[in-house]
């Protein structure tokens, strides 16, 4: 197939790209290398051993993205392009608002004038807002607590009207849990600006150095080891959990919904201690006060995705914390 894939040079992105490559697909990607580089399409390249067609487009520029669509005959879309910090959502909530809605209907809109009609989309597991009990089912109720989280769950809401309202549509709405790792070859991953948000691009910076100790926030909370547990999914199987919804949005009209996750939690501490075994050193952690809205456990039911699908996460933490290290030996200042 024909695929035009948006933030395509983004960390997920970048992932997705090589698998799809990999399994004889065209890929085109359009990407405004806001928080990525030219540099990662020519390693997706050089992991593939295919070429891609690369636009540097702004989603929020109609007229040059009609331009895309002009130039070639696309099967389906699968959209990452967007603003991504959650803190920073906060702090600009204009921004990400008008940044992340605007592109969103006007790659919609674009497609519908090139009758494209087949859409992969990249929402979060963000959309649960606080769950009150876990595993999470995705008929479970939706609420957010940050502009970033409203953006894709507000997404979602605009492709449930339009796969409601022209059953042309066929979408799929992917909430992802949290992807950590890297490609196996250490060239592509993930590259978080200034000081990264998440947990293991942070670990892996006091592995190399850069900073001095984790912050692990609570230690009393009713878990394994009292630390906060989260789904953790490697990046890796998060993209081949794309290339498995492609067959599915293809034959079906209307809007699925489906969690991407690994389907268990691992604490903060299970995490430090992986990646303490990948590394091959002890990394210097002290215990704060819990944060306030931090809840103490997160993980996906992957049911849906399974019996949709096919697809099922395989890889384990040992594996997320030995690729990602990888990486950050090859690229401790990211990919320039």
């Amino acid at each position: 197939m024909n695929i035009l894939v948006t933030g395509g040079a983004g960390y997920i992105g970048s992932h997705t790209c090589v698998e799809l490559l990999q399994k004889g697909h065209t890929v085109s990607i359009v990407d405004n290398l806001y928080n990525s580089s030219k540099e990662v399409i020519a390693r997706i390249e050089l992991i593939a051993g295919k070429k891609i067609n690369f636009y540097e487009v702004d989603l929020l520029n109609k007229e040059e993205l009609n331009k895309v669509f002009d130039s070639q005959d696309f099967d389906l879309v699968i959209h990452f392009a967007g603003y991504k910090a959650v803190g920073e959502s906060v702090e600009k909530p204009l921004e990400y608002y008008h940044n992340n809605m605007v592109g969103i209907i006007n790659l919609c809109e674009v497609m519908r004038e090139h009758n494209v009609f087949k859409l992969i989309f990249s929402s979060s597991a963000t959309v649960y807002g606080d769950p009150k009990s876990v595993p999470i089912n995705e008929d479970f109720p939706l609420s957010t607590t940050n502009p970033y989280g409203s953006t894709k769950l507000m997404t979602e809401m605009i492709l449930s009207d339009l796969a409601f309202a022209d059953e042309r549509w066929g979408i799929v709405a992917l909430r992802y849990f949290n992807p950590i790792g890297a490609h196996k070859s250490g060239l592509i991953g993930e590259t978080p600006n200034g000081i990264p948000n998440n947990l293991t691009p942070y670990i892996a910076q006091i592995a190399t150095g850069q900073r001095d100790f984790l912050r692990v926030w609570g230690n009393d909370y009713e878990t394994i080891d009292g630390t906060g547990v989260r789904d953790y999914i490697h990046v890796v199987d998060l993209a081949l959990g794309h290339a498995a919804a492609i067959d599915y949005v293809v034959e079906n009209s209307g809007i699925e919904f489906v969690n991407l996750g690994r389907g268990q939690g691992y604490s903060v501490l299970e995490v430090l201690h992986a990646f303490e075994k990948a590394c091959g050193k002890t990394l210097p952690y002290q215990i704060m006060e819990r944060r306030a809205g931090d809840i103490a456990e997160s993980y996906a039911s992957t049911k849906k995705a399974e019996d949709l699908f096919q697809w099922k996460a395989l890889m384990d933490i040992d594996e997320m914390c030995c690729d990602l290290w990888n990486f950050s030996l090859k690229n401790p200042n990211g990919i320039e």
